[in-house]
């Protein structure tokens, strides 16, 4: 199985008091899931020409992750993320630049390759939702992360085979319900510790969270995506799949970060 993910990445940076720097980004946490799941991967987008750059690039060439699409912007910054962590484990976004991130779009020639894989994840892409029509009308399956946008122009759902969305428990059927209707063939909504839900427009299913003590929530979403889409691939059922989704989110936060790498100094 082959699964490309196209988007964001950037250096996480957990402020005082865990001063560390890790590697993250929606659609970089999920290729390296699916990776660690068995998975052949690959990542597409875009990084500065800085230190930064070349930590994710090896931080993801140990994880297996293949990176002939990943494109390096002379004269840009890698992408940064400020998180605080609360007591609890929860994450705060403090502060975002999504740097040489911001204008990527895969080009033909990125294109041409991504039409070789099984699967097609889309995180944060600022491309107005070209990408995905492209795919679709190729045949290629794709899923993409709504709620790792903010922009209304990159949160349509036609095209996808897998919108995948977050909200409280309150919201999280009628926001199943209206991604559907907006073109999704199969809408799942992560609603954190009260578990997740499924909607293909005939059923409604829904699966626990893991109870865990967690140390970092951050990459829990982006794990629970890869670990649905690798057992979807692998033929399971919809009630299977959310599991797989649950049991993989749950271990991510077990530690730092989207995945188990080197802890850094922050300012390293």
């Amino acid at each position: 199985m082959r699964i490309a993910c196209v988007g964001d990445n950037c250096i996480d940076r957990y402020l005082a008091p865990l001063n560390y720097a890790l590697v993250g980004g929606n659609a970089v946490n999920v290729a390296v899931q699916a990776a660690r799941l068995g998975c052949t991967t690959a990542y597409f987008g875009a990084v500065g020409d800085d230190a930064q750059g070349q930590r994710l690039r090896a931080t993801l060439r140990n994880a297996r992750v293949a990176l002939k699409g990943l494109r390096i912007v002379p004269g840009q910054a890698t992408a940064t993320t400020d998180i605080a962590t609360s007591p609890d484990g929860e994450r705060h976004f403090m502060h975002e630049d999504f740097g040489a991130c911001a204008t990527y779009q895969p080009d033909d020639a990125a294109f041409e390759r991504l039409k070789g894989f099984d699967h097609v994840h889309i995180g944060w892409l600022n491309d107005g939702g070209t990408l995905k029509r492209r795919l679709a009308l190729a045949g290629i399956p794709v899923s993409q992360d709504l709620s790792v946008n903010n922009q209304p122009e990159n949160l349509t759902a036609d095209s996808l085979a897998i919108a995948f969305a977050s909200a409280v428990p309150a919201e999280a059927e009628s926001l199943a319900a209206g991604l559907l209707g907006d073109g999704a063939a199969l809408a799942v909504i992560t609603m954190g510790a009260a578990g997740s839900l499924a909607f293909d427009g005939r059923q409604w299913l829904q699966a626990a969270a893991l109870t865990v003590d967690p140390v970092d929530t951050t990459g829990a979403g982006d794990s629970f995506i890869a670990g649905f889409l690798v057992a979807r691939l692998r033929g399971s059922d919809l009630q299977a799949a959310l599991a797989a989704g649950a049991e993989q989110a749950s271990s991510t936060c077990l530690h730092i970060g989207g995945f188990p790498q080197v802890l850094l100094p922050l300012d390293s």
